[in-house]
């Protein structure tokens, strides 16, 4: 029973004396269909590929968390505390820093900065040492009195390595009243290239120097960490910084470079929504071409009944009538987004070397390329959205063609 209802429901769907109209209504639901798998697909597999760009181009680089002490002492007996969290599995590496807000002056140029100041011997072990190449670090380490710019900075102050910047740090009185600024005349030793915005507002000084600019009598002003998964580092930062006795402020990826992030989840949420009322209108198509179908063989139902067939068997013919549509739509849709989602980032830089337009700037985003990472659930997702959608389109025409009197219509 199931093949005669098959056989059937493919010999309408052939039937060359079917409506002109009925038949582009038809091959535009498939398309429709094809043209959102394909879609959601690829989109899906960028979002991913964004997704694991920025957790291993940028979350290896920056820390994922830091406690900062709140008094201008510092934090204390923050050896202890580093040595400690040393022996925690979920800890990478740990590193005391000084950080400081201020103005770099060359010339008549003028560039804020965040500097960072760091132990220079015990940097080498960070993440950031490992994941960037810093051809100048030998130069840095050897002199106290040096500063490490990013990229960006030393563009925008047109400085080169051995030039001298001024440092401007600000100063505020006992009723925190603004005073002159504090200065300091640095030596450049060399650049440093993370990628995206980070390199327009990175500096690196040791951490001896700026702990006698800013009188820190501890010796540090915050530990950053480093933990093992970047996703456990709220958790894992609170955690940390509740179990002081000393009063900290408690920061982590998320709060500085979170945006990201989230932006790239809203993206994915927003393309879950829209992609499926794409396929959900196309199914719409499904609908208008069946109920024109069935308008269209009514005889053939009504001779169909006289012969004996009972309405789930005109509920089945003409359900996989639209089913076609579906199928084919999905089938054909899903595998040129799998094989588009495979081959998208030689595609994006083939496009790029013909047309001279890169997709990503470096100078923005922190990759210079269109990431794609193909994950089977959301191919799995993609054609059962698309087949459900698909099947219940058909349900509605086909309970029609099954309410069909013969009499009536033959009567006629």
């Amino acid at each position: 029973m199931f093949s005669l209802s098959w056989q059937l429901a493919w010999r309408f769907r052939r039937d060359k004396r079917q409506s002109g109209f009925i038949s582009f209504i038809s091959a535009s639901s498939t398309l429709g269909i094809a043209l959102g798998c394909f879609t959601l697909i690829l989109i899906l597999s960028v979002m991913n590929g964004f997704e694991q760009a920025l957790e291993d181009e940028l979350l290896n680089i920056i820390p994922h968390g830091e406690i900062t002490a709140v008094n201008t002492q510092g934090l204390q007996n923050w050896q202890a505390i580093q040595q400690q969290y040393a022996q925690d599995p979920h800890v990478v590496f740990t590193q005391p820093v000084i950080k400081l807000t201020g103005l770099l002056q060359q010339g008549a140029e003028m560039k804020a900065v965040e500097v960072t100041a760091i132990d220079s011997a015990l940097y080498r072990k960070s993440p950031l040492f490992k994941a960037i190449d810093i051809p100048d670090w030998p130069a840095f380490a050897s002199k106290p009195h040096s500063i490490m710019l990013g990229s960006g900075v030393m563009k925008q102050l047109n400085v080169s390595v051995g030039d001298k910047v001024q440092l401007l740090l600000p100063q505020f009185g006992e009723q925190n009243q603004l005073l002159a600024p504090k200065s300091q005349w640095l030596e450049v030793a060399g650049s440093i290239s993370m990628g995206g915005e980070l390199d327009k507002h990175i500096a690196l000084m040791h951490l001896q120097f700026a702990k006698d600019i800013v009188s820190v009598d501890s010796g540090a002003q915050a530990l950053q960490f480093y933990f093992d998964d970047a996703f456990i580092a709220p958790l894992k930062t609170r955690q940390i910084g509740f179990s002081l006795a000393q009063h900290v402020y408690i920061s982590d990826w998320t709060r500085t470079q979170g945006h990201l992030y989230q932006d790239i989840l809203l993206v994915r949420w927003v393309v879950y929504v829209v992609l499926t009322l794409v396929i959900a209108v196309a199914c719409f198509n499904i609908v208008s071409a069946q109920m024109m179908a069935v308008a269209e063989k009514q005889a053939e139902i009504a001779m169909l009944k006289t012969m004996g067939a009972a309405n789930p068997f005109i509920i089945r013919t003409f359900v996989y009538q639209g089913a076609i549509n579906g199928i084919l739509g999905t089938l054909f849709g899903s595998l040129a987004g799998v094989v588009c989602a495979w081959y998208v980032s030689d595609i994006a830089r083939a496009i790029e070397k013909l047309t001279g337009h890169a997709f990503l700037s470096g100078d923005v985003y922190f990759i210079d390329f269109l990431p794609s990472q193909l994950q089977w659930p959301d191919v799995i997702f993609t054609v059962s959205i698309a087949l459900c959608l698909s099947l219940l389109a058909t349900l509605f025409p086909a309970i029609k063609a099954a309410k069909i009197e013969p009499a009536k219509v033959l009567g006629h």
